[in-house]
């Protein structure tokens, strides 16, 4: 049933206009639909996500979204250059991040987390 259903990933926001700021400053991101209450719809790597209004915002300690790219490289230094702050992690067993970043054991896999403007947290990956 749930198979072919695309994911839609659903980000809180305490303040819609400061969070639409923030994924057009640091993720160079536009909504393509926005709706009577001020939530925005985006599309990314052909799967959509929405921003919506809530006090509930920056309160998960998860992640909830993540971007898996190809030059990871790249997008870490242009998210710095945007202002971006990465997290440090520790993983016990499995390692802890330098610089805001981790590299799995065993491979080129990396990835960082990082937080929007309203505490949501974002990964950045690539794998294999």
């Amino acid at each position: 049933m749930f198979g072919k259903a695309p994911l839609h990933p659903v980000l809180p926001a305490s303040d819609l206009d400061r969070a639409k700021r923030w994924y057009s400053e640091k993720l160079g991101l536009e909504p393509v639909r926005e709706d009577e209450y001020g939530s925005a719809e985006y599309e990314v790597g052909g799967a959509t996500f929405l921003l919506y209004q809530s006090a509930f915002a920056g309160t998960n300690k998860a992640t909830a979204a993540g971007f898996r790219v190809d030059d990871f490289d790249g997008a870490i230094a242009e998210l710095r250059a945007r202002g971006v702050t990465f997290e440090e992690v520790d993983f016990g067993e499995f390692g802890s991040t330098v610089d805001g970043v981790i590299t799995m054991p065993d491979s080129d896999d990396k990835a960082a987390w990082f937080k929007d403007s309203e505490g949501n947290i974002l990964s950045l990956s690539r794998m294999g």
